[in-house]
């Protein structure tokens, strides 16, 4: 099963860039309030330096999008 996390608009970034470097996730899926996907970020490009900025470039603008989102962090050991 899936971790999801509740956040605000403000708190997306941070608790993006968090997962990346602890790099124990396989892919994260941000969802508005409605449960649709915004963006699915594979982590294995995450950590890569050069990805990264364009990636949390992405996240910065979809975070202007809304005010609530809910982020769903897929673990390599979760089954889909």
């Amino acid at each position: 099963m899936a971790t999801e996390f509740k956040l605000s608009a403000k708190e997306l970034l941070a608790k993006i860039e968090e997962l990346i470097k602890e790099g124990n996730a396989r892919r994260i899926i941000i969802k508005d309030e409605k449960g649709r996907t915004y963006i699915e970020i594979p982590v294995t490009i995450g950590v890569i330096g050069v990805v990264l900025a364009p990636i949390m470039a992405a996240v910065a603008a979809i975070a202007a999008l809304a005010s609530n989102f809910t982020v769903e962090v897929i673990k390599p050991d979760d089954q889909e």
